[in-house]
């Protein structure tokens, strides 16, 4: 499984509707091929921040199949008017569980 982490910053006083464009969102990547879960996650510390952790069979998943999709695009319309800055996206692969 690969992870894919996105930090993301917005307007704090636009979370409401972020929170709720990410909804709607959820509905798409539930569906993409390729795709096992994903949550939305708000830093306490910074507000305004969150970080998107999505878990992908292979990271072709993401980046080969879903990006070349119709519903990459219906995400990215949903939430790219909220950005304040450009995501950072990271992939990721567990090497060790200790808990």
């Amino acid at each position: 499984m690969i992870y894919e982490v996105a930090v993301m910053k917005i307007d704090p006083d636009r979370a409401f509707g972020f929170e709720a464009a990410f909804a709607e969102a959820a509905m798409v990547f539930r569906q993409a091929e390729g795709c096992r879960s994903m949550s939305l996650e708000k830093t306490l510390e910074n507000p305004g921040e969150y970080r998107l952790r999505i878990v992908w069979e292979s990271l072709e998943a993401h980046m080969d199949t879903f990006r070349n999709s119709e519903g990459y695009q219906v995400c990215k319309e949903l939430v790219e008017e909220y950005f304040t800055k450009a995501p950072v996206v990271v992939h990721t692969e567990s090497v060790a569980q200790y808990f």
